[in-house]
C-alpha cells in the first residue's frame, strides 16, 4: 500500500511506503516486542533496524543514546583496545554494543585519560579502533569541560546466582 494523500482516518506511522502485514507470532516474541515499544508496528521497526545496522556494520562505533530525559550513556562497538584497560568493563547490551562500565569511586578524568594513552599508542593503520577512540576521547572530554557528566551505578550479579529464586512456600 502507498501513500494517499487525504485519506481519512490517524496519520501514517511510518514516513515512507508501507503495507499491512499479518503474522503470528509465539507470545514470547510478542511480550518482546512489548518491551521495545509499546506499538507494535514500531517495536517491528526498531528490532529490525537495529539488527541490521548492527549485521551490516553500519552502527556508528561511538554512541551517545538518550537512557531517559535529559540523560544519556555512550554505547560503543566492539574495542580491542579498550580491553587493554584492566579496570574497564565493557558490557554487552545487544549484539555488538556496548556500555563502559567503570569501578565505584573512579574519577571520570581516569577514563579519559586512558583512553588518550591508547590512542595516542596506537598505529595509524588501526583505523577502526582509532576512529572509536578518537570519537570515545573528544565524547568525554568535551562533556567534562561542559560539567556535563555524571555516574550512576548500576546492578551487577555474581556468577552462580539464582537470579529469580522461586518463593518459598
Amino acid at each position: 500500500m502507498s501513500n494517499k494523500g487525504n485519506s481519512p482516518g490517524r496519520p501514517p506511522k511510518f514516513n515512507e511506503a508501507r503495507r499491512p502485514v499479518t503474522v503470528t507470532l509465539p507470545e514470547r516474541t510478542l511480550q518482546q516486542l512489548a518491551a521495545i515499544h509499546g506499538d507494535r508496528a514500531r517495536a517491528i521497526v526498531k528490532a529490525a533496524a537495529t539488527t541490521t545496522r548492527v549485521r551490516s556494520g553500519k552502527a556508528p562505533p561511538v554512541e551517545v543514546v538518550e537512557a531517559f530525559s535529559g540523560q544519556s550513556v555512550i554505547v560503543i562497538g566492539p574495542s580491542r583496545s579498550l580491553r587493554q584497560i584492566d579496570w574497564l568493563r565493557l558490557v554487552e547490551i545487544a549484539p555488538s554494543r556496548f556500555l563502559l562500565v567503570v569501578p565505584t569511586g573512579t574519577a571520570m578524568e581516569t577514563l579519559e585519560v586512558a583512553v588518550g594513552d591508547l590512542l595516542e599508542n596506537l598505529p595509524l593503520s588501526e583505523t577502526y579502533e582509532r576512529g572509536l577512540l578518537s570519537e570515545l576521547h573528544q565524547i568525554l572530554r568535551l562533556r567534562r569541560r561542559q560539567q556535563a557528566v555524571t555516574k550512576a551505578e548500576i546492578l551487577l550479579l555474581r556468577p552462580g546466582t539464582d537470579p529469580c529464586p522461586k518463593a518459598s512456600r
